[in-house]
């Protein structure tokens, strides 16, 4: 099994405050698609140009929105074909397209 990098005590550090700036500029896009603030559409053109959101995770965007679940974000992923890895940056035009058309079913 690979070590990890051996880091200084300052480089460790910088990497957990980067690492945690993260995980809130996430969790606060992930609020806002729940509230409404931003769309499914605007987080995909996003995805794109911005890395902490091209980095995220569909099925945790999917989850993120309004009136959707963990089973129906999985069922969606699954009827569209996305695998569960897959982060938004890596998402092709037709799945974006697909998962366009199926946020705005209701």
């Amino acid at each position: 099994m690979p070590q990890p990098p051996s880091l200084s005590p300052e480089q460790r550090q910088a990497a957990l405050e980067k690492a945690a700036a993260v995980r809130r500029e996430r969790a606060e896009i992930k609020d806002h698609l729940k509230s409404g603030r931003i769309t499914l559409q605007e987080l995909l053109e996003r995805a794109g140009s911005e890395e902490t959101i091209g980095k995220m995770k569909v099925l945790a965007a999917l989850e993120a929105l309004p009136g959707t679940g963990k089973v129906k974000a999985r069922r969606l992923m699954d009827t569209i074909g996305i695998s569960d890895g897959r982060r938004l940056q890596g998402l092709g035009a037709k799945q974006r397209e697909s998962l366009l058309e199926a946020a705005e079913r209701p």
